[in-house]
């Protein structure tokens, strides 16, 4: 996955700005993103705070690390099922 060339604090300031009127496509010619990348943001950060986003980010790096270690341990019981099932 491609990282961001942002830091959460300049994607919050992203976001303020908009919040103070200044018009979407001035912001994103200004900041060089597209218009996608500057709503995806507004939907998922919209309303927070750089802790906020920073604990949000914390919490999906977790998550994704427990689903890695829950698909790993499936595979190791499937393997000795697997194994179990051969007849000697």
């Amino acid at each position: 996955m491609k990282r961001s060339n942002f830091t959460d604090s300049q994607i919050m300031a992203i976001l303020k700005q908009a919040e103070s009127g200044i018009p979407v496509p001035d912001l994103c010619r200004e900041h060089n993103i597209g218009k996608s990348t500057f709503y995806k943001w507004r939907s998922k950060y919209g309303g927070m705070d750089t802790s906020l986003m920073a604990r949000m980010k914390a919490l999906e790096e977790e998550n994704r690390r427990l689903k890695k270690m829950y698909i790993e341990e499936k595979l190791k019981a499937e393997m000795v099922q697997e194994a179990l099932q051969k007849k000697w």
